[in-house]
């Protein structure tokens, strides 16, 4: 998820790896936050596949800041990576987030549309966080205060969530 913010990010124009760092964790804020020591060797395995170039630029201060944007390759991979994104990027909330902040970046609405009803079609599948007798618990049945409140605003998360992926694919022109 690192490297498709990066390139997705950068595709937006030319940034320092300060301000790169900044938008990430704006992103995926205090449930994922980016270190040093993740995102400096993600942006290096980049520049090594050249999916993104780096310049030297003088700083405020007396070290030169990298100055990062994305190549044609990089491009290329970020299109990729939006058209097919990994079944866990689907089903991960806070991954699937990080698709769907790129996801205007597809040129084609059809794509776009294939990757929302990825998403609808999982959200399909009932679900719980708690489980009796191989079948998912649903929130009256939970018996505890703090799991029936975990269940239902899940619940309420979900069926908002459902009806936003219905109705993008609807705008997309793609049948749900």
């Amino acid at each position: 998820m690192l490297e498709l913010s990066i390139l997705g990010f950068l595709a937006e124009g030319p940034l320092h790896g300060y301000e790169l760092k900044e938008r990430i964790t704006a992103l995926s804020g205090h449930v994922r936050p980016v270190s040093d020591g993740a995102l400096y060797p993600a942006i290096n395995r980049l520049v090594a596949a050249d999916k993104l170039d780096q310049r030297a630029e003088e700083g405020a201060g007396a070290a030169p800041r990298r100055m990062l944007s994305l190549t044609e390759r990089g491009r290329a991979d970020l299109l990729e990576r939006l058209r097919h994104p990994k079944q866990v990027e689907i089903t991960d909330h806070v991954r699937f987030n990080t698709v769907l902040a790129f996801l205007g970046r597809l040129p084609d609405p059809a794509e776009q549309a294939a990757v929302l009803r990825r998403r609808l079609d999982f959200l399909q599948t009932p679900a719980s966080f708690f489980y009796r007798d191989g079948e998912p618990v649903r929130a009256e049945e939970a018996g505890d205060l703090f799991r029936q409140g975990m269940l239902r605003v899940a619940r309420a998360t979900g069926t908002a969530e459902r009806a936003w992926l219905r109705e993008a694919i609807e705008v997309l022109g793609q049948p749900s």
